[in-house]
């Protein structure tokens, strides 16, 4: 199943839009296993991650300990999310291409007509539910860079909404 979380529930069908990564306009959607990366405020800035094949044993006591998966927000955004309400469309897979596997991302080059869509309006008991740990920092940048630097599979998503990197960090 493939999924498009948006915060505007009146979407009856999704037509391409623009998008650099894809090279000519797509209509986007997301895998389930990667969903819980989407299932915040779009504009949010994050760090997500889980173990991979590859991830190291010392990677998963340090970062996981007994998550699943991350999902790391900035403290400016913790009230934003007890108060959003998302919107998640369920869409045919028919016309969709994976661009992305590691990430979980499809592209339709033609509009799309969902399925149904499902309301979410407590964020912090979806990740509950899905056994997906949320994590409060006062900035991000710092576990970026860790994450980044370690075996885990990731993804940082709107980080150019995050506060601003402390002065004497690495880029």
């Amino acid at each position: 199943m493939l999924f498009h979380v948006s915060e505007d529930g009146d979407i009856e069908q999704f037509v391409p839009r623009a998008a650099t990564r894809a090279g000519s306009p797509v209509v986007w959607a997301i895998d389930e296993e990667h969903l819980r990366n989407y299932l915040l405020p779009c504009e949010c800035p994050r760090v997500t991650y889980y173990a991979g094949r590859e991830t190291t044993d010392a990677d998963v006591e340090r970062f996981l300990a007994s998550s699943t998966a991350v999902i790391a927000v900035e403290r400016e955004w913790v009230e934003r999310l007890r108060s959003c309400r998302l919107y998640c469309y369920r869409m045919p897979p028919e016309t969709f291409e994976c661009i992305d596997e590691c990430a979980g991302y499809f592209v339709s080059r033609v509009p799309v007509t969902p399925l149904g869509v499902e309301i979410v309006d407590d964020l912090m008991s979806e990740f509950l539910r899905r056994g997906v740990d949320v994590r409060i920092v006062p900035n991000l940048w710092p576990l970026r860079d860790a994450v980044v630097a370690s075996s885990l599979q990731f993804s940082m998503i709107r980080m150019r909404n995050a506060e601003p990197r402390e002065p004497g960090t690495t880029t």
